[in-house]
Parts: structure tokens; sequence; C-alpha cells
């Protein structure tokens, strides 16, 4: 593998990193910039190139994990085990796992009965540019109609009833190009959560879907690990890693302040350059 096949899975583990929570769809960028641009299917195939999007999203998992290690070691209740809180064991979060768990049904639910037609029917530039720009709306309906005083300021303010709203809305991020934290940090906004708050969950909630949805398939994939491909692997993974992690914690300082119209416009400028230089 030569030094441009692994350029390009930096480049690649860039945009996975760089995207993958900011409310821009990281699924739409990749299939943006790998269809239109790198073509990764030429060289490594269709079905290995689908398994390193696949590892290179366990990259930005990862990240997500190692920035809010301390919420899933309380989370999983390992605190206890590591003695983190034995002088304040009452103090205890809010946040349960059955939250996260109650987060996720609608829409795991949902990806596993519609997993095939998504599959063969939405991964395209054109399907990707159609959830860009309607999740771009639905992002600046939610900053003009979300509550100006939100009530909920904090992870563990959150109830279940806004847990399984939140997951209801995740639903809309199966449309690829939609976005997953466009749709649950949009929703959390119009629910009563603050932007960091919202973002925080969303955070928090994609690691177990993703990361079980990424083991499932990469169980079902693990013949593209071959040698030959291997370090393109290994490299975009470290990548996105890398990336993700400036990416997560420059995001969530800037997200109450900025919120998501400017998101939202770039996603709609992004629609409109790409239907115009490739359309």
């Amino acid at each position: 593998m030569d030094f441009i096949e692994l350029l390009k899975a930096v480049i690649l583990g860039l945009v996975e990193g760089l995207t993958e929570f900011a409310p821009v769809s990281s699924t739409g960028h990749m299939i943006i910039v790998d269809d239109m641009w790198l073509k990764s299917n030429e060289f490594l195939g269709k079905y290995a190139a689908n398994t390193f999007k696949i590892v290179i999203q366990l990259g930005s998992i990862l990240a997500v994990v190692i920035v809010f290690r301390e919420r899933f070691i309380d989370l999983l209740g390992l605190n206890r085990i590591l003695k983190k809180k034995e002088e304040n064991k009452e103090e205890t979060s809010h946040l349960k796992l059955t939250h996260i768990i109650v987060g996720l049904l609608p829409a795991g639910v949902l990806g596993v009965l519609f997993e095939d037609f998504i599959d063969e029917n939405l991964f395209s530039t054109e399907t990707v540019l159609i959830g860009l720009l309607i999740g771009a709306v639905f992002m600046i309906i939610a900053d003009i109609f979300g509550s100006k005083t939100p009530k909920v300021v904090t992870v563990d303010q959150i109830s279940y009833k806004q847990a399984l709203a939140v997951g209801f809305i995740q639903c809309l991020s199966l449309w690829p190009g939609f976005s997953r934290s466009g749709a649950t940090i949009s929703g959390g906004v119009m629910l009563g959560m603050n932007h960091r708050t919202a973002a925080d969950f969303t955070f928090i909630m994609a690691v177990p879907i993703m990361a079980g949805a990424s083991f499932l398939s990469l169980l079902k994939n693990w013949q593209y690990f071959t040698l030959d491909a291997l370090p393109f692997f290994v490299v975009g993974f470290i990548s996105a890693f890398v990336f993700a992690l400036i990416s997560i914690r420059f995001f969530l300082k800037l997200i109450n302040k900025i919120k998501l119209i400017p998101f939202a416009i770039y996603r709609i400028i992004l629609v409109f350059v790409i239907y115009l230089l490739y359309f």
C-alpha cells in the first residue's frame, strides 16, 4: 500500500473525526468525499471500503469514551469498584444507564428492521443532499422555537420521558445526511434542554449504539481485514481518533455560544455547492 493511499486513510479519518459529532452528518461527508474524490472502493474493493468506514467510526467512539470517561465509569457503576467516590457515595449521578437504553430503543428497533432497505436505497450522494437540507431546516426550527430559558441544564436533569422523546427524534437520522447529533441535539433543545446538555446526552447515547452496530458489522466483514488493507485501517482509525478528540472538546465549548443555526447554514451552503459542482 503506497503513501498516497495511506494519505487517503488520514483524510477519511479526519473527515470522520471532525464531523461524527458535529451536527453536519459524518455519513454524508464520508459519502461525498469518498465517492466523489478519494474513491476508496477502487483500491480496497466495495466491501473492504465499507468495513474501513466502520473501523474509523470506532476511532471516533473511543474519543467520546475518553472525553466522558468519568460519566461512563459512573453509569456502569465502576466508581465503587475503583473507589472514586467513597467519601460522597450519596452524590451519584441522576442520569442512569436506563436513560440511555430508553433513548436508544426507537432508533435501534427501526434500524434493525430497515437496515437492508437503508443500505440499498439511501446511501447515495443525492439522498445525502436531501438529508443534509432537511436536517438543516430542522435545526433552524429548533433554535427558533426552542426554549430561550431552558430548564434542563445538565444531563442529570433529563427525565425518562425526555430521553424517550429524544430517542424517537433520533430515528430521523436513519436517513443518511440528516445527522444523528443534528437530530438529537435539536430534539433536546425543543424539549427544554440547553444546547450543551443536549450535546452531552447525544454523545453519551451515541457510544453504545455506534459501538454495537460497528462490532456487529465487523463480525460480518472480518474477512476483509487482510494484511494488505491493515495499514490503511490502522492509519484511518488513529486519524479518526485524534481528530474526533480535538473536535469534541472544541464543539462542547462552543455549542452553547453559537447554537445550531451556523451549522445549519453550513449544511445548506454545502448542498448547493455539491449540487452545482456535480449535478
